[in-house]
């Protein structure tokens, strides 16, 4: 497969920030999903962490997967019609927007991440319909203040907003104060808003996880973090968990037929809303 082409609309400067030596979360998240923006060191340390655990690319497709199932309610049960998607990766299908715009063309959504690859095929893909708005911010997690301030031009803070965190939290460690960032994304959020989140656990039960997580702190960046389902539940303490409560991502409402039972896997997740 060729090494995708950075968007020639990208900078200097944006290219000199890309590190293609070096294998990359967001690339090799893209790869697992059937993407195209990855480069050689990407797919090579995909393939191996695959090697030590062969189920860890499907984390990519169910989390996608929940992703749209968790929008989808919001915007037909709950009459969300705003989204702060933080930790946004590279633009696939059924990104935040296309599944909040198909049902409610009016709906705005700010996209947060401070990948430089990321940032250029945003630029060119995170589109809007005519009636709603999307932004795209470059920008860190952390840097809480930051990103309430810039989203503000796009989102109205008096309304309800679902503030997205998948598979992002797992970069801050706990020096980092994870929760505290999470609570105070949501303290500025009004009553009627959302927490949707899904964070790589570890568990007894699953020590190849470990493993591959391990392989990927030693070679790639950056580093994860991995916590117990426990700890995940503690991201919506304070909110009011819709059912089924922190589970698997593949086990959050799905919709596969009557009966079945989705394979778990370990990508917890969950939504919950604020009183």
């Amino acid at each position: 497969m060729a090494e995708h082409a950075i968007p020639t609309d990208a900078s200097q400067e944006l290219r000199d920030r890309i590190n293609t030596a070096q294998p990359h979360t967001a690339r090799i998240w893209n790869y697992w999903l059937g993407g195209k923006d990855h480069y050689e060191v990407d797919r090579a340390a995909g393939d191996q962490i695959r090697a030590l655990h062969p189920g860890i690319g499907d984390y990519a497709r169910e989390d996608r997967l929940f992703l749209g199932r968790a929008v989808r309610h919001l915007v037909t049960e709950c009459g969300i019609r705003q989204f702060l998607d933080i930790g946004t990766g590279l633009p696939t299908a059924d990104n935040t927007h296309t599944v909040a715009q198909g049902l409610a063309p009016e709906s705005r959504i700010v996209y947060v991440d401070n990948d430089p690859l990321v940032l250029a095929h945003a630029r060119a893909l995170l589109t809007s319909s005519p009636e709603g708005r999307t932004d795209y911010l470059d920008e860190d997690l952390r840097n809480v203040d930051s990103i309430l301030e810039h989203a503000a031009r796009t989102l109205d803070f008096s309304r309800p907003v679902a503030l997205v965190l998948l598979g992002v939290v797992i970069f801050l460690g706990d020096d980092d104060d994870p929760r505290g960032v999470v609570g105070r994304l949501m303290d500025a959020l009004p009553s009627g808003s959302h927490l949707v989140l899904s964070h790589t656990i570890t568990d007894p039960s699953m020590p190849d996880v470990d493993e591959a997580v391990a392989f990927w702190n030693e070679h790639g960046t950056p580093r994860l973090t991995q916590r117990t389902p426990g700890q995940v539940t503690g991201f919506f303490d304070g909110l009011e968990l819709l059912e089924p409560g922190v589970v698997s991502c593949s086990r959050w409402r799905p919709e596969s037929g009557a009966g079945e039972v989705p394979d778990e896997v370990a990508m917890f997740a969950g939504v919950a809303r604020k009183s």
